[in-house]
C-alpha cells in the first residue's frame, strides 16, 4: 500500500523537524519537511534531504558480527542474534558475579537519536536492574545548562522561538544558528525584514552566521563572560539598567554592579577578549536601549574550563536590561527544560543500587586505562554514539578499546570507528525502522515518530534489544513492556505534557506543550530558584564552592596565563560542526564525506605565514596528547592566535587515521562536568614531503 507516514528528525539539532515519508510497496522512496508543522514549516536540512542514501546505503551493517582478528582491525564473521545475545548475556552475567561486580560493566551512549524511547528508556532500565556503573551524559550542554540554572532555576526556560520574528535585536552568542538551528534563523531573517532588526554575531569564528549578520564581535575563545561583565559595566556606569525590573525580580543587583565597575571596565575587557572598546560601548547602548532583544546563547561557548560560569553570566543580561518583559526577548539557551514527561517512569532509576558509581563520559580515556575510583571497567556497551571518533583524549580511549581483557558491544547502523574494537556488533534500525517519541530543545512541540517501514536486514532497534537481553538475563518481564506503554508512562508527566496523550499524537502527530501561544517565562519574575528571582548573586553556588556572583572564569589551556604552555603549543584551537556531519553522524556517508572535503583547519595569514604555510597545504596539528592532519585554509575566519578545525572525521576516513579529538584534553569545566573542546592549545606545522607520500600512498589503497 502506498502511503504518507509521519515522522521526526532524530538527530541531535535543536529544530527536530517534522518530516513526510512516502513509502511505496513498503520502501520509503521520497522523505520531505512536513508544511503543516508551525516551526519547521516544510524544510529539511541538506543531512536529512539525503537521509534515504543513509537508509538503503549499501554499507549498512546487515547481520550481528564477531570479531576474528586483532581488535581494530575491522575483521568480523557473521553469527545469528541468538549468538550474539547469548554471548553478550554470558559475558555480563559472568563479570556481575565476579569479585568485581556488575560496576565493572559501563554502558557508553549520547544523542545519535533523540527519541525519549531510544535514547532514554529500556537501555537505562536494563543497566539500572544490572547494577552497571552509570553514565554522566556531559558531553555537549551540561556546563552551560548548569550555569544557566543557576541563575533562572529549574526548567532553564527561555524565550519563545517563535515570538523571535518581532525582536529588533538578535545576538547569536556562540551560535551557527545559520546551519544548527537554520529555522531559527528563518526568524531572525523575518525580524530582519519585517523590523528592521538588527543581528549580531558574537564568536571567536567567522561562521556562516557572522557572515549573514549585520556585525561579527570576533572574541578570543573563552572570553564571552569578561565580554558580558563588560557590557554589564557600561549598563550600570551609564545608567541604562531597567532598575525596577532589577528590583522587583532579582537579587544580588547591588554586588554585581559593585563587580562590573570595579573589576570590568572596556579597556581590561578589551585586553581579555580582543574586542575593541567601542564595540563594547556600542553593543552595551544597543543590548539597553533596544527592546526586544533576543540573547540566542549556545554551547560552543561553554566548551572551555569557565564554560559554566560564562553562560551564567550571559543569562543575568536579560535582567539588568528587562528584556524578559518582551515577547521573544531574554536568553535563549534550550526549550527542553520546557518539556516535564515523566523521565523516571521511563528510566526507573531506583532499580539501581544506591551506591552505584557513576562515570563521566568525558572521562572515558580514565575509566578503561583504570585511573578513576572503583572497579576497573571489563565490559563496555556502546550505542547511540562513536567515542572513539567523539571522545576527548581520543588516543588514550583508542588505547583503552584495544585491552584484551576488555569485552565490548556495539550497535549501530555502520561499522564504524568505535565498531571496529568490538567484540560483538548488533546492527540498528534507523529512524524509519522504530517507533519513538520527541521532545525538542529548540521548540515546544510533542512529536510522534510512527514506523515508515519494517526493520531491515537484520536490525533491531535498542529497546527491542534490551529487551532480548533482559529475556537472556531472566529480568522481571514487565520491566520491559512495549513501546505503546512506554509512551503512555512519559506523557505521564507534569502540566506541560497533560493535555497530550498517545492516541492524540497519533491522529495529530504533532502537539505544543500546554503553554501560551507566546511564552513569556520570567516576564512578571516568577524564576524557579530557590529565592523565587533572577539570582544575579547565587547563595547555592556559593554553597557549591563556587563564585556566587558573575565572573570571568578563563581557559584552562588561555594563552595569556598558560604562557610556558603556549610558548610550545601557541595556537587556540576550536573544533565547531560541520554543515556536512554532525558530531559523527554521516561521516561514514560517501556523500556526505564528498560534500565535506578533507579535514581542514582555518588559520590566519600571519600564522600561516610564520610557518611557510600555504593555502590547500598539508598539516599536522598536534600537542602532547595526539596530533591529526589537514589542509590548510587561510580565509580570514580566525583571528591571530587561533585556529579552527570543522566537523568530526571518523578515524578510518582521515589521512592520519585519528581526528581532532586527539588533541583535546579529558579535563572538566567549572560545573556540570562538561568537555574542554574549545580549550586546547596546540602547535601546527608543514608536512614535510616523505609525510606526504604516505598521504598519497594511502589514499591510492
Amino acid at each position: 500500500m502506498n502511503q504518507i507516514v509521519n515522522a521526526v528528525c532524530p538527530l541531535d539539532c535543536p529544530d527536530s523537524c517534522s518530516m513526510l515519508v512516502s513509502v511505496e510497496g513498503g520502501k520509503a522512496v521520497s522523505l520531505s519537511g512536513n508544511p503543516d508543522h508551525t516551526f519547521t514549516r516544510g524544510a529539511l536540512c541538506g543531512k536529512m534531504n539525503h537521509y534515504l542514501d543513509l537508509v538503503y546505503s549499501n554499507d549498512r551493517l546487515t547481520t550481528p558480527l564477531r570479531r576474528t582478528g586483532p581488535k581494530g582491525s575491522g575483521q568480523f564473521e557473521p553469527i545469528s542474534w541468538e549468538i550474539a545475545l547469548n554471548t553478550i548475556a554470558a559475558k555480563f552475567h559472568e563479570i556481575a558475579h565476579s569479585p568485581h561486580g556488575p560496576q565493572a560493566i559501563l554502558p557508553y551512549s549520547y544523542y545519535g537519536t533523540m527519541g525519549k524511547l531510544q535514547a532514554s528508556s529500556l537501555d537505562r532500565r536494563f543497566f539500572h536492574r544490572l547494577g552497571a556503573s552509570k553514565l554522566d551524559r556531559t558531553i555537549c550542554a551540561s556546563a552551560g545548562s548548569q550555569g544557566y540554572e543557576y541563575t533562572v532555576g529549574q526548567g532553564r526556560f527561555g524565550a519563545d522561538p517563535l515570538a523571535a520574528s518581532g525582536c529588533k535585536l538578535i545576538l547569536n552568542w556562540g551560535s551557527n544558528t545559520v546551519q544548527t538551528n537554520a529555522h531559527l534563523w528563518s526568524q531572525m531573517v523575518r525580524a530582519r525584514k519585517e523590523n528592521n532588526a538588527k543581528i549580531i554575531t558574537i564568536d571567536p569564528y567567522r561562521s556562516e552566521t557572522a557572515e549573514k549578520s549585520d556585525q561579527h564581535i570576533q572574541t578570543r575563545p573563552g572570553t564571552d563572560a569578561a565580554l558580558a561583565l563588560g557590557l554589564m559595566h557600561v549598563i550600570f556606569a551609564e545608567n541604562l539598567q531597567d532598575q525596577d525590573y532589577l528590583d522587583q525580580y532579582c537579587i544580588g543587583t547591588q554586588e554585581l554592579k559593585t563587580r562590573a565597575l570595579k573589576d570590568y571596565p572596556p579597556r581590561r575587557v578589551s585586553e581579555i577578549t580582543g574586542v575593541t572598546e567601542t564595540e563594547i560601548n556600542q553593543l552595551a547602548r544597543d543590548l539597553a536601549t533596544t527592546q526586544p532583544t533576543l540573547i540566542r546563547l549556545n554551547y560552543g561557548l561553554q566548551r572551555h574550563f569557565g564554560g559554566g560560569m560564562a553562560a551564567r553570566t550571559i543569562a543575568c543580561l536579560p535582567a539588568l536590561t528587562g528584556a524578559w518583559r518582551h515577547p521573544g526577548g531574554g536568553t535563549l539557551l534550550s526549550t527542553s527544560g520546557s518539556y516535564d514527561f515523566n523521565m523516571a517512569a521511563l528510566t526507573r532509576p531506583e532499580l539501581s543500587p544506591s551506591d552505584t558509581r557513576t562515570i563521566n563520559m568525558n572521562q572515558l580515556a580514565e575509566a578503561l586505562a583504570g585511573d578513576l575510583e572503583g572497579p576497573p571497567v571489563q565490559a563496555l556497551y556502546i550505542y547511540n554514539c562513536n567515542p572513539a571518533a567523539v571522545s576527548p583524549n581520543q588516543a588514550k580511549v583508542i588505547q583503552g578499546f584495544k585491552r584484551q581483557d576488555l569485552f565490548t558491544v556495539v550497535h549501530d547502523l555502520f561499522l564504524t570507528d568505535s565498531a571496529e574494537f568490538a567484540d560483538i556488533v548488533l546492527p540498528a534500525t534507523s529512524q524509519l525502522e522504530q517507533i519513538d517519541l520527541h521532545g525538542s530543545y529548540g521548540h515546544h512541540d510533542v512529536m510522534l515518530n510512527s514506523r515508515s517501514i519494517e526493520p531491515l536486514h537484520q536490525s533491531k532497534s535498542n529497546n527491542d534489544v534490551f529487551r532480548s537481553l533482559a529475556k537472556k538475563m531472566q529480568f522481571a518481564p514487565e520491566l520491559f513492556p512495549a513501546d505503546d506503554v512506554l509512551i503512555d508512562e512519559a506523557l505521564q508527566g507534569g502540566p506541560h505534557v497533560s493535555k497530550i496523550s498517545r492516541e492524540s499524537l497519533q491522529s495529530l502527530h504533532f502537539q505544543r506543550l500546554n503553554l501560551p501561544d507566546v511564552h513569556l517565562p520570567y516576564a512578571h519574575g516568577e524564576f524557579q530558584t530557590p529565592s523565587g528571582k533572577c539570582e544575579l548573586y547565587s547563595e547555592r553556588m556559593k554553597n557549591d564552592g563556587l563564585d556566587p556572583l558573575p565572573t570571568y572564569t578563563p581557559p584552562a589551556e588561555d594563552p595569556q596565563i598558560q604562557t610556558k604552555m603556549a610558548a610550545q603549543f601557541p595556537i587556540q584551537l576550536i573544533s565547531p560542526p560541520k554543515g556536512s556531519f554532525l558530531n559523527s553522524t554521516f561521516g561514514g556517508n560517501p556523500w556526505h564525506r564528498k560534500r565535506a572535503g578533507d579535514p581542514s583547519i582555518e588559520m590566519s595569514d600571519n600564522d600561516a605565514n610564520y610557518r611557510a604555510i600555504k593555502p590547500d597545504d598539508w598539516v599536522v596539528v598536534f600537542n602532547d596528547r595526539g596530533r591529526f592532519l589537514a589542509r590548510a585554509i587561510l580565509n580570514q575566519s580566525v583571528k591571530p592566535g587561533v585556529a579552527c578545525a570543522r566537523g568530526i572525521h571518523w578515524n578510518k576516513h582521515s589521512p592520519g587515521l585519528s581526528g581532532v579529538n586527539s588533541t583535546t584534553s579529558s579535563g572538566l569545566s567549572d560545573m556540570g562536568g562538561g568537555a574542554l573542546f574549545f580549550d586546547n592549545l596546540v602547535q601546527v606545522r608543514k608536512l614535510w614531503p616523505d609525510e606526504l607520500l604516505q598521504i598519497a600512498t594511502r589514499a591510492n589503497e
